[in-house]
């Protein structure tokens, strides 16, 4: 044989055990997804059904083997990866990899760092009814929120028994029996609630703000410590009484009762038809507004004021529709920011294509200015980090010298600056594992900031890939025009809007020009930065 043809014969190895079985697997599923499934009778069916859901248990089970394995390796390290978490979101393409780390480190067997010899799972009865597809992830993740509340205080072999006890229940309930019966077993467990000390409560201790939902609202949740519970409902004592802090209620009482004058607040107590769960909403919104009136948050916060900086469209503010954006990544609707900037001192970011105040500096400034800061948010990606992915609001980011640092030359113009979170922007650098970045100078993503994670060398280089976010508001706009013309055909009217008068937003508190009547269309750019720029009660 030649060297040619041994080369030709090295440098395509056949696949790998594993890799043929995931191949026979996508094989069948390819099957399965297309199978006529009318040939089956109703009990086949169920069946069929209870089966497939076994096998997707099963293979989750498989690709956490998978995950231990690839952890050994170091292989996040070696494809760039700072972290586990960054390689399963990322490479791995999860949806939740916090969760499906925990639930890997509780059933998946790891090598002993001494001898290589694989460990037995962290709790082995639940590990056995995973890997036999008697159980799913989030009947795991349910009986792990339940073994998490043990108290520390209770003794190992009780806590191996109460581990085999919520795995036996697991698999004959769902998870939100698994839930109430491990309610039951924890109070079995410490039933005057004695073993349960400071350590247990702290190290639950938890405030939860989510993500907001489509008509904007979000839940609260946590677990709070006792001191935090005293604290608290001595402020509703107060604060979240009948008739007190009633935001659609003008002669409502803000404040604390003690302050408010009995006639008045007898008065709207009689209006007063909110629930006590609205009750406590309101108080708490109240006593936050408070902080903010009296400056206690500070004057400052990463280059911006310790204010609400909002940015609005300003289609979206002439027509009293659609949502602006906070720094701090909320979103308000229209009416509501109109509302609110009738009372309050926000800071409005209304920009168009000129500028009144300096934004170039050269090698004069390291730090971005507040003036840098507020246009870098005002800009169609500026509402937080530019790394893709990254949802870190720009109210908690930096601004990041995206050509070249500023110690080797580059300018603090707003021309080379962009929003990086903390962990990103300190991840910049020409290591593997690091970011490189770059501005964009031309084309569609002009001004946009690219991120390429760096490889070791001799490995296949990662895309460049640019935090987008789709235009909702204008792709929706286009998709509606479109189908109410093939409904109705093309609609003669000009399309003329509704124009919202400035003075109605400031709540007419300035001689300003805006105060004249005049609406946002009849402002030049420069008079739309010095609104954006001081505040919309200080133009």
């Amino acid at each position: 044989m030649t060297d040619h043809a041994l080369r030709d014969d090295t440098t395509t190895p056949p696949p790998s055990g594993p890799a043929v079985l995931v191949g026979q697997i996508h094989t069948l599923i390819d099957q399965l997804q297309t199978v006529n499934l009318t040939g089956c009778s109703d009990a086949e069916l169920v069946d069929v059904a209870v089966e497939t859901e076994r096998a997707i248990a099963r293979l989750t089970f498989a690709g956490d083997r998978q995950i231990v394995e690839a952890t050994e390796r170091d292989l996040p390290r070696k494809t760039g990866h700072r972290s586990i978490i960054q390689f399963m979101t990322h490479r791995l393409r999860m949806a939740n990899p916090g969760k499906r780390l925990e639930q890997t480190r509780a059933t998946a067997s790891f090598p002993d760092l001494t001898t290589g010899e694989p460990l037995a799972p962290a709790h082995p009865a639940l590990a056995e009814a995973f890997a036999a597809g008697r159980v799913g992830s989030a009947h795991v993740h349910a009986v792990l929120d339940v073994l998490d509340q043990i108290p520390h205080a209770v003794a190992h072999d009780v806590q191996v028994a109460a581990e085999q006890q919520m795995a036996e229940i697991a698999v004959e309930h769902t998870p939100a029996d698994i839930t109430h019966l491990g309610a039951r077993l924890l109070g079995h467990l410490d039933p005057d609630g004695t073993l349960a000390d400071d350590a247990d409560r702290q190290r639950r201790r938890n405030f939860w703000l989510n993500r907001q939902r489509a008509d904007g609202t979000a839940k609260l949740n946590g677990t709070l410590t006792p001191e935090l519970v005293a604290r608290l409902e001595m402020m509703l004592a107060v604060w979240a009484r009948p008739g007190m802090n009633n935001p659609h209620d003008a002669e409502s009482p803000c404040g604390s009762i003690e302050d408010a004058d009995p006639d008045q607040l007898a008065a709207a107590a009689e209006r007063d038809d909110r629930s006590p769960a609205q009750l406590n909403h309101d108080a708490f919104n109240a006593l936050l507004k408070a902080v903010f009136d009296d400056g206690m948050l500070g004057t400052s916060h990463r280059g911006l004021p310790e204010q609400l900086i909002v940015k609005a469209d300003l289609n979206d503010l002439i027509r009293e529709a659609g949502v602006a954006t906070t720094a701090t990544g909320t979103l308000i609707p229209i009416p509501d920011l109109i509302k609110l900037a009738a009372d309050a001192q926000p800071w409005l970011a209304v920009f168009e294509d000129a500028t009144a105040v300096p934004l170039y500096f050269g090698q004069g400034k390291r730090l971005a200015t507040r003036e840098q800061r507020l246009v870098s948010f005002a800009r169609p990606d500026g509402e937080s980090c530019s790394t893709p992915d990254c949802r870190v609001p720009a109210a908690h980011v930096e601004m990041h010298h995206a050509q070249i640092d500023w110690g080797d030359g580059e300018f603090t113009d707003i021309t080379n600056l962009t929003p990086a979170c903390t962990r990103h922007h300190h991840m910049v650098g020409n290591q593997p594992g690091q970011y490189t970045t770059r501005m964009v100078r031309e084309g569609p993503d002009e001004g946009r900031c690219t991120w390429q994670l760096n490889v070791e060398p001799g490995a296949p280089p990662n895309p460049e890939r640019i935090n987008r976010r789709p235009d909702l508001p204008r792709r929706f706009a286009e998709h509606l025009k479109q189908v109410r013309e093939e409904i109705h055909g093309p609609d003669p009217a000009s399309g003329d809007e509704t124009r919202l008068e400035i003075r109605e937003v400031i709540g007419h508190q300035s001689e300003a020009p805006v105060n004249r009547g005049l609406s946002l269309k009849d402002l030049s750019p420069i008079e739309l930065r010095c609104a954006a720029l001081l505040g919309l009660n200080k133009i």
